[in-house]
Order: structure tokens, then sequence, then C-alpha cells
């Protein structure tokens, strides 16, 4: 899931063949040529499929691995749920990995075929083939940051003695696998700019390696932390070493994912089984503690992370030896996240009676609740985050889905906002109490990513980086509008298409959304939608409830109980686009990945007429079962929900996409796409999701999987691998939404 940083039953063992209840083998029969592909050009679909608006197919017969059918089922307050494909969560098993070659069998050579395959190929190669910029950090004398040349697969770790410098190389990934698949996960430079601690990701992993290279002479020390992930490190200020989150160890050597960490502190030049252990809980089975340093280094700042809804926060004051933390926020009420601190004021952005978010300042010696002034009060728009930096608040809104900033002195005096290039994107900001300067990056749909130099002191921007990209995209715009859905809440969508389009209700149209876990979608530039622009298509983006567009209220209107409204949203969306004739069913596709992936499958198994086409990736399809897999799936329940409890297994059953496949239905072509290293939304997921659509399915349309080797979640994806999963997936929805093959 998104956003992990902020801080993102029983299963039965048996012989397969023996308990085998029953398998399908499916041969899809009566597949007819595209409309064009008949004689004459003529539409050679049946009068019922025209009637309810879905698209044709290849005509060639599509025949489904044979997938064994188990008689495995769950009681859950007295309702029986069957699971026949259970044995496909056994990702090592034999059984499972030939499902895994045979699918892949089928649908690699059918994907490889389409003739819009080799055009999106040749075209996201070039577009993607632009040089690419990070936002700086600076530290001492140094700035770090990220950069691609164009033709690399993963970014390069650069470092520069000055602004104006280009910098050179510090570490560069793409020298450490022929195929690209290591990527750097994160990187965090030392105050003093000496040392860069850096992770690295193999295969896509969430598991990193951090290793610390000296930026004097690019030489790695001999440091290494294991059996980490997600939380990142936090330096001491003084350099010595880092504090850390590190998962206890199994017997065969790896990581306990499946268990909490602790917060450790790694000593520069100990063996890692040295380190110190600073801080764990012991009174609560899911909550995971992270420790950030404060700005001046007295405090490590620790929070509990256990959901995106509320956390604890204790306090450790590190110039006292010996010293235990001290609880600040232990209502577990709200969210506090630490901004950063100002001599012995720490300063949270909270949702606590602003569900919009507000600015607090706390004195750690002090910490009573009526010593909680709030700085930056809360607004009619979503405060999503914030930073202190050179003695100023730099705070990031969502205004109706695209980023707002506005600067506060330290007591909270508005100063004004930052002037932007548009109603776009805005990351970065970072920096120490004491910089004069900082870094912000810029993007919207038609806009690669801008970086801009920031001077605090006079609030000026001066562009930094530009990129240039082998497009123009002068000939289409973003609007946005506003629709109506089914319980008349008011939501936003940007659609994005030719300036010079015609609502004739015949365009082909690729609706994306998300809707959780308090993630606002703002525009943002990606190559794949600008390959899609280009054949024709039109994108749409709708902000969901679930998302943070509008605060913690928002957010909350698209969980647990509520997350039908979810779905509801999204559907609205795909109507407002038939209704205003941008579309029709026959050509709207749909697009989600991780929780969006969820909701493509939601929307699929609720509306399967209403759809052309459906692309879920990497998607949580069993909501009965989805926190079994790791710990830090079971934090997701603040969003979901967990299936123990009697009224959140009736709203979750009522959605969850597996569960919700029926039999002898017409589902429209879809391209279910994962990965076998995903640790974090397992494929297991899509591969049971999968099973059921190809036995349920009553039509010609193809329900296929496509299921990457040596890839992840998403995080780290070398860009070939990324060029051929759009390539695939573009080209599988060109096809059935009947784009015309663009010329080579």
């Amino acid at each position: 899931m998104k956003k992990l940083k902020r801080h993102g039953g029983l299963i039965l063992s048996c012989a397969l063949v023996a308990l085998a209840a029953g398998c399908h083998g499916i041969t899809v029969q009566g597949a007819r040529p595209m409309p064009g592909n008949g004689p004459n050009g003529s539409d050679v679909r049946s009068s019922s499929q025209i009637a309810v608006g879905l698209p044709p197919v290849p005509a060639a017969p599509l025949v489904y691995p044979i997938t064994m059918r188990l008689n495995v089922k769950d009681s859950y307050h007295n309702t029986v749920v069957e699971d026949p494909y259970r044995w496909l969560e056994d990702l090592d098993s034999e059984a499972t990995r030939k499902w895994v070659a045979n699918e892949n069998q089928i649908s690699k050579p059918r994907l490889e075929s389409i003739p819009h395959r080799a055009w999106l190929k040749t075209r996201l190669t070039a577009l993607w083939n632009y040089e690419r910029f990070g936002v700086p950090i600076r530290r001492g004398p140094h700035y770090f940051f990220l950069h691609n040349d164009g033709k690399q697969n993963q970014n390069v770790l650069f470092v520069s003695d000055s602004v104006a410098a280009p910098g050179r190389v510090l570490f560069d990934p793409n020298t450490v696998r022929d195929d690209a698949t290591v990527a750097l996960a994160d990187f965090t430079p030392n105050e003093q700019g000496t040392v860069v601690a850096y992770a690295l990701s193999d295969g896509g992993t969430d598991w990193q390696v951090w290793k610390f290279r000296r930026v004097s002479d690019g030489q790695d020390l001999t440091d290494t932390l294991r059996f980490t992930k997600f939380w990142g490190v936090s330096w001491a200020r003084d350099g010595s070493g880092v504090y850390y989150d590190r998962y206890p160890v199994l017997p065969d050597g790896k990581g306990n994912g499946a268990a909490r960490p602790a917060v450790f502190f790694h000593r520069l030049g100990d063996s890692q089984d040295q380190d110190k252990l600073i801080y764990e809980v012991t009174d609560h089975p899911t909550r995971i503690p992270v420790g950030r340093v404060s700005d001046d280094g007295r405090y490590l700042v620790i929070t509990q992370f256990d959901g995106y809804e509320k956390n604890s926060v204790s306090v450790l004051d590190l110039r006292k030896p010996g010293a235990s933390a001290k609880p600040l926020f232990y209502a577990w009420d709200a969210l506090y996240d630490f901004i950063g601190s100002q001599a012995d004021r720490l300063y949270f952005l909270t949702t606590k009676g602003a569900p919009q978010r507000r600015i607090i300042v706390v004195d750690p010696q002090k910490p009573a609740a009526t010593l909680w002034p709030t700085v930056v009060p809360e607004r009619n728009t979503a405060l999503d985050s914030a930073e202190l930096v050179g003695g100023k608040l730099i705070t990031k809104y969502v205004q109706d889905a695209h980023s707002v900033v506005r600067i506060y002195d330290s007591e909270g005096k508005p100063l004004g906002e930052v002037t932007l290039p548009g109603l776009g994107q805005v990351n970065g900001f970072s920096g120490e109490p004491g910089d004069s300067e900082t870094f912000y990056s810029y993007t919207d749909y038609l806009t690669p990513v801008q970086v801009f130099h920031y001077d605090i002191g006079t609030n000026t921007s001066t562009l930094w980086r530009k990129p240039t990209i082998d497009a123009s995209t002068d000939q289409y715009v973003t609007e946005q509008v506003f629709y109506t859905s089914k319980d008349g809440t008011r939501v936003p969508m940007f659609i994005t298409h030719r300036r010079d389009m015609v609502k004739n209700g015949d365009n082909a149209v690729l609706l994306y959304g998300y809707g959780g876990f308090s993630v606002s979608l703002t525009p943002m530039f990606r190559a794949s939608v600008l390959a899609w622009l280009e054949m024709g298509g039109v994108y749409a983006e709708a902000n969901l409830r679930g998302g943070g567009e509008y605060g913690e209220s928002w957010h909350k209107a698209g969980t647990l109980a509520n997350k039908q409204n979810v779905f509801n949203d999204f559907i609205a969306a795909a109507e407002y686009l038939i209704k205003e004739r941008y579309t029709r069913s026959a050509r709207l596709g749909i697009h989600g990945r991780s929780n969006g992936g969820l909701l493509i499958g939601a929307a699929l198994t609720q509306r399967p007429e209403l759809f052309g086409v459906a692309l879920p990736s990497v998607g949580v399809l069993d909501m009965l079962r989805y926190h079994t897999a790791s710990a830090n799936a079971r934090q997701w329940s603040s969003d979901y929900g967990l299936s123990e409890d009697a009224e959140q297994f009736k709203a979750l059953y009522a959605y969850s996409p597996y569960h919700n496949v029926k039999k002898a239905t017409c589902y429209p072509p879809t391209l279910v796409t994962t990965a076998d290293h995903d640790d974090r939304v397992v494929p297991w997921h899509s591969f049971k999701f999968t099973a059921a659509l190809q036995a349920a399915q009553a039509c010609p349309n193809p329900i296929l999987i496509r299921v990457e080797t040596r890839a992840g979640h998403g995080a780290g994806k070398p860009v070939w691998m990324q060029i051929e999963d759009f390539a695939d997936q573009w080209a599988f929805a060109a096809q059935a939404l009947h784009i015309p093959v663009p010329a080579m």
C-alpha cells in the first residue's frame, strides 16, 4: 500500500490431489472477429453482446489452464464461505508454480501478438528516454539527489558541492545486476554530509539492506544492516550512527515480516549483532515503533504506527543516559505526525479536533494537553504535510485535488504562498532549521517533473532542472469536473484529452482511481499516460472518498463499513463519462493498482456490464484473508476492517472481489497483473481472483493474468520492465476498446 513511511484465518494444509473436489479446464468456444475484421467490416458480435455494450474479442479460442477446486470452507460468524483456490496461497508449492507457468504460457504469447504492442513498446521507450532529476537534499556542504540520464533502468545517486554544479555519481544501482532489478530504495545523508546511508531492494522485495558510503571518496564502510523495511533510518546528530527498525530473524536467517520490529541504534564500525535495543512495544501485538531524532539531537521521537487513523508518540531524552521513553500523545485518539523541532519545542501535524489537520507545538518537558497551542489552525482545505525549514513552516495543502503551498513563521504568522506553475502536484521542501534554501518539484498530467530552488528568506523560486521529452503536449488539455455520487456527494475528477476531442460518446477512455489510506491523487506526469493519449485515448482520474483530498472526514467516509462509498464514487465517475458523452461502456476501460486493484476488482464484479475492459494490478482481492499474509498487511485494517469482527466481516464479504465473482456471468476482457516477488500485496490475491473469473466467465471475453518474475509491488522496478508491463496492459486495453493501431 502507499504512504507506509508516514509512520506503509486458518490456512489449510493438505495433499491437493487427494482432497480435490473437482477442477475446471475451460475452453471458450464461439469467439468471433473484432468489428471491422468480419466480412465487409461488419460487426459480428451477437445481438446480446451488442445490447449490453460488451466489446468483441480476438478470433482464436482461449483455453485456460486446468485449475483445481478444493473443498475448502470457512465459517465466519455462522456464515460458511467457500475458498476453492486456497491452495494457490502456497506460493512456493510445485502446484502453484506450475499454475503460474501455465497461465503465463497462455497470456504472454497472446499479449505479444496484439498489433498495438509493438508501437507501444517503441513509443514508451522513446517517451521514457528523458533526463530526470529528484529533489535535492542539502547536508553540510553537499547536495544529494537522484538522477537518470533517460536510458538508465534505475535512478542513480549523485552528490554536488554547489547548486550550479552538475554533480558526480555516488552510487549507481545499475551496475549491481545485469537485469537492473536491484534498486536504490532509500538514502539518508548524515547532518555533516560526510556519510550517506543507502538501502537496496533486490527483485522488488520490500526487504532492504542498508549500506554506508563515504562521500569524499565514494567508498563503502564495513557496516551492513539487514532485516529492515519501510521505516528508514534516522541519524544521530553527531553522525556516529543511526536509529532504525529491525525485524526479528527466523531460523533460516531471513527477516520475520510477520512479527513486530523494534528500534535499535547502530554505531558505525560495529557489527549489527552489537546494535543496542532502544525501544520495543511489549503491551500490544500490532503496534510498530518508529524513531526519528529531533533537529537539535536531544530527543528521539518515537511514533507507534498501527493503521492510518491514529497513533501514539513518546519521547526519549538522548542527553540522559539510561532514560526511558515518556508518553507524549498516548490516548490513541488521532494522528500526530512529527514535523520538526526548534529550541525545546516539538511541532506536530495532527487530526486531533481538526479533520483537515492543524499544527501544534509541544514542550516535551511539560506534556500536558492544556499546553498544546495551535500554531497553524485548521482551514477549509486539507493540510497534507508540513516541513520546518529555515525557521519557517512550509505547509502543503490539497485544494480540490491539487497542491497549494503556504508559508508561516514558527509562531504561525502567515507569510504568503509559493507561486506554482499550475494546478498540479508539489513535493519536497525538506531541510534543516538553519537552512536558507530548500528545493521542491512540480508536475501535472502534461508536465514532467520540474525541480525548483527555493529561497526561504525571500519566498522566491528559481527553476533548477527542467526535462525535455520526445513529445509535444500542446495538443492536449486537462479539465477538472465535479460529478455526483450515488448518495449525492460531490466528487472531483481530472480528464486529460486532445484539445480537439469531440464529445460524441465514442472516445476510448481509461478511468483510474485509488480511494484509500488518506492518499490524495493529485496531478502527475506519466510517460505511460502520454502514450495512451497519443494513441487517441482519453485519461480520467477520479478523486474518490477514502483518499485525503478533503481531509480525514473524506478518508473515513471511504473506510470500514463505508468502503462501498469508494466503489460507488468510481462507478458514478464511469456513469458521468458516459452521460456526458465522453465515451460509452464498450469503450470505457478501468485501471488501478494495489488498493486501486481492489477498486477495479470490486467495480468489475459489481457492474461487469458497465466496462469495456478491466486492468486490476497487484490488487488486494481476498478481503477475508488479506491480513494473514504479513504483519504490515494487518495494519491495513484501519481502512478495511477484519473478518474476525462480525460487523466488519459483513461489509468485507459484501464487496470482496474474490468472493463476489458470480458464476455464468459475462465479464469484460480482463488482464490481471502481479509479480511473484510482491511481498506487500502477495500475488495469491491475483491468482485466486483470476482462477475464479476464468471459472465463471460465460462469454468469449478473455480473462488473463500476467505474472512478472523478479519484481515486487512496483517500487524499484527497472524501466525496461515497466515498459514491458505497460505495453502489455495498454495493448490489451487498446484492442478491447477498438483503438486503431497507430502507424509505426
